[in-house]
């Protein structure tokens, strides 16, 4: 064979042979794995991981407006709570105080708003969620402080929670009827208490036959005093009863008012009185606007709505929240309580934190049965 022939033979078969080896990527690593050029099964696998599950919607109604310190505050608090915990979406709409606009909010959520769960809280909420909940089969509602009829057969996918605020009033009575007589600055030698609800309603009932149980199993010579402002929101009316309460010789006024309960701080503050607070710990809500009147609250009959709609949201991302049914939460379930802050240890002697103690123990081993206001 000619030399140059041989040459360009081998020149040829060893472009081949390079070619070979530096025309592709590797298929292998060291530790054995394939890798591709190819974004196929793999690229797929990566762009869904990173893709995260799409979070709990949930809505807050409030027929009525936040800012009360008390009850619309406390369920904020627990779905506020949740967002962090959960990771779930939250957002609240205040419908206001005109209850003519409260249909019409309630048609543009249900309409416009993106929701799994919508929440509703008050008796007033009711006549709507059995309504319009039919309507919406693949949605979640829970209502708090007052159950839908369920005999009816509409809301099965309606969870209501409601609580014994009788069981927390009892202990409010208790320790009204106990602190009244004690050497404290701001009380009396009479033994004279006083109440005032929002309004004459069977809940608020329900706080007040507790409250005034407990007091006159306490001290059957108890006078208590029970009025109502007829409003959630008005402040000075709240002032202007509690000031005539004060005046015929009460030293303790127990407020159930919501928003109007502002003004029992206020008057409980300007007379050197004494008032006990609702449904949230209120004297530690009020304490950095006002230490004056966070220092004559002297404890608070908490219902814990913030706890409750914690609960609630947890339960039902686990799946288990009993959808068509009610659930009722008293002191056994951490529902209602009275507040033992900071201004309780220093003002409450040991001798009646003891009585309070006592009762409660009694309520939760059924020696003590709480009357309704139902």
């Amino acid at each position: 064979m000619n030399r140059n022939l041989v040459l360009m033979l081998m020149g040829l078969i060893l472009a081949l042979v390079m070619s070979a080896c530096g025309g592709s990527p590797a298929a292998t690593t060291d530790a054995g794995s394939s890798t591709s050029a190819e974004p196929t099964e793999e690229g797929a696998g990566v762009a869904e991981s990173d893709t995260a599950e799409t979070p709990l919607k949930v809505i807050l109604f409030v027929n009525g407006l936040l800012g009360d310190k008390s009850f619309f505050d406390s369920a904020q608090r627990g779905v506020d709570q949740a967002v962090k915990d959960f990771g779930i979406e939250a957002k609240t709409i205040e419908a206001g105080d005109d209850q003519t606009q409260w249909e019409a909010a309630i048609i543009d959520t249900l309409e416009n708003e993106e929701f799994d769960i919508l929440i509703f809280g008050t008796f007033q909420m009711i006549e709507y969620l059995e309504r319009f909940a039919p309507e919406y089969p693949d949605k979640k509602f829970i209502i708090y402080d007052a159950p839908v009829n369920y005999e009816n057969g509409c809301c099965d996918n309606v969870y209501s929670v409601t609580y014994k605020q009788n069981e927390g009033s009892y202990l409010a009575g208790v320790y009204a009827a106990a602190m009244t007589t004690q050497n404290l600055d701001g009380m009396n030698p009479e033994t004279i208490i006083g109440s005032i609800g929002g309004y004459e309603i069977p809940v608020i009932m329900d706080f007040i036959v507790g409250y005034e149980q407990g007091a006159k199993e306490t001290n059957p010579d108890i006078q208590i005093i029970r009025q109502f402002a007829n409003s959630w929101d008005d402040p000075a009316k709240g002032k202007e009863l509690a000031k005539a309460q004060f005046s015929q010789g009460a030293d303790i006024v127990f407020q159930i008012a919501a928003g109007t309960g502002q003004g029992v701080f206020e008057a409980a503050a300007e007379d050197g009185r004494y008032a006990i607070g609702v449904d949230s710990d209120q004297a530690l809500i009020v304490e950095a606007a006002d230490p004056d009147q966070a220092a004559r609250i002297l404890t608070s009959m908490m219902k814990n709505v913030d706890n409750s709609l914690h609960r609630a949201i947890d339960l039902h991302l686990k799946g288990e929240l009993p959808y068509g049914q009610i659930e009722e939460l008293g002191i056994a379930e951490g529902g209602v309580g009275l507040a033992r802050n900071k201004y309780y240890d220093e003002l409450t002697p040991a001798d009646v934190k003891a009585l309070v103690d006592e009762a409660e123990q009694k309520i939760l081993n059924g020696e003590i049965m709480v009357e309704t206001g139902f």
